[in-house]
């Protein structure tokens, strides 16, 4: 029988299920996915066997669900931003200006979502690979929004690629905190995207 998949919508999740998950990323983030046992991730959240089981069906469930979760909120904030009304570079700065916060706040997550994908069977591998084209798709959107206006110049799907690979992978070397470091870096990738897209 063919895996039927349920991606979890973050405002549907118990305060239980998502300290489970919470505690989760941090542990598979820092010991890597293979090395925590389930009844690790039970006595780090203070729930037994039996009660952990009540809030998750299983170890790569739960992986499953940290990673959906973390992208759903990308694509859901991502999505209000496109629709906005706002110009182009005014929606590239607010999806830049999104993307750090949400980065900051869930960096174990990010973690997890990029190192440990492979973990996944290949229904849940290719439903958070889908969720993540979706996310790009948005952007690459706003970018042809651009090109359609004459204030950008027509990207590549290699091009947007690279972008969000700066976004992306930035969780590996970006250090600190607070809303000042958020809106200094989310100010200086907006300017490289915008100067990357420019029509020169």
């Amino acid at each position: 029988m063919d895996e039927i998949l349920s991606t979890p919508r973050p405002d549907e999740l118990s305060e239980s299920k998502r300290m489970i998950m919470e505690v989760a990323a941090k542990l598979f983030a820092d010991k890597g996915y293979g090395s925590v046992g389930i009844s690790e991730v039970g006595d780090a959240a203070g729930f037994g066997k039996g009660a952990l089981y009540y809030h998750i069906k299983s170890k790569e469930e739960l992986l499953f669900d940290i990673m959906t979760v973390y992208m759903v909120e990308l694509i859901n904030a991502a999505r209000t931003i496109e629709i906005s009304g706002a110009s182009v570079p005014e929606r590239i700065r607010a999806l830049s200006h999104s993307f750090m916060e949400i980065m900051f706040a869930s960096r174990p997550e990010m973690t997890v979502c990029f190192r440990e994908v492979h973990a996944l069977n290949d229904v849940k591998r290719k439903g958070v690979l889908g969720l993540h084209a979706d996310y790009q798709d948005i952007w690459m959107r706003v970018f042809q929004d651009g090109a359609r206006q004459g204030v950008l110049r027509a990207l590549s799907k290699i091009e947007v690629k690279a972008i969000l690979g700066m976004y992306f992978y930035s969780f590996l070397w970006i250090k600190g905190d607070g809303a000042m470091a958020i809106d200094a870096i989310a100010e200086d990738f907006t300017g490289i995207t915008l100067r990357a897209a420019g029509k020169g």
